[in-house]
């Protein structure tokens, strides 16, 4: 089987997943020529993704703004926590200001953030 080649060929594949979506379910055995359709065509759109749309690592603002969702924290809550002012944290949310290294390293500890998206490496 030959890999994906064009955007137009990725899209076909894509509908054609989309299709077997609607007919291929958990109860659907391996051995089922429409589940292994997807399963070969789930990976060649992979594979594609992977080397011409590769997803990146979220910005330290994107990350940031995740965490507070999923913790349930609002600026004030996250000031606290990082124990800085709320309008410092405004600034790292809005992308005004970096934080130090000292705030850095409380950002990734207590939000459980990659070291590599606090420090934009």
């Amino acid at each position: 089987m030959r890999n994906i080649q064009s955007k137009k060929e990725y899209q076909a594949v894509c509908d054609r997943i989309e299709e077997l979506l609607a007919i291929v379910n958990n109860e659907t055995p391996t051995n089922d020529k429409n589940f292994i359709e997807l399963d070969l065509l789930s990976d060649m759109v992979a594979d594609y993704e992977e080397k011409y749309e590769p997803i990146g690592l979220p910005t330290l603002v994107e990350a940031m703004k995740l965490r507070m969702y999923e913790r349930g924290l609002n600026q004030k809550r996250l000031s606290e926590l990082l124990g800085v002012s709320t309008s410092r944290v405004s600034e790292y949310l809005t992308g005004k200001s970096e934080p130090p290294l000292k705030t850095a390293r409380d950002i990734s500890r207590k939000l459980d953030i990659d070291p590599t998206i606090v420090l934009g490496v």
